[in-house]
């Protein structure tokens, strides 16, 4: 996959696509021939600070964690982002989703992997 502006972070998506962050402060959703199905900046409407780890859900909603804002986001298919974690994060660098609804958050901040519900 070529022309990403400084690719930090990759996870797999449903159907054989994949989720890349981006330095340049962009997520983009990748379909499973390697094309760009959507760039989550440009479809919701979000502004990101700086995107970090991605992971995708059961559901095919996209998880981003933002350094720069110390947040974590859920961009679901259809619907409006969702704010999951606004506080207790220092540098959330690496997410994580469980089949059992449980979101892992590496933060590098404190040195901690943190557990949601």
């Amino acid at each position: 996959v070529l022309n990403l502006q400084g690719p930090r972070y990759v996870s797999p998506a449903p159907k054989g696509g994949f989720v890349v962050s981006e330095e340049c402060g962009d997520v983009k959703v990748f379909t499973s021939s390697r094309k760009v199905l959507c760039s989550l900046s440009s479809k919701y409407g979000h502004r990101f600070g700086n995107p970090a780890g991605v992971c995708v859900d059961m559901d095919g909603s996209v998880l981003v964690a933002d350094e720069q804002r110390r947040t974590i986001h859920l961009f679901p298919e259809r619907g409006a982002p969702v704010c999951l974690v606004s506080a207790g994060l220092r540098r959330p660098a690496g997410v994580a989703c469980s089949s059992f609804g449980h979101l892992f958050v590496a933060d590098e901040g404190e040195n901690c992997i943190k557990v949601f519900k």
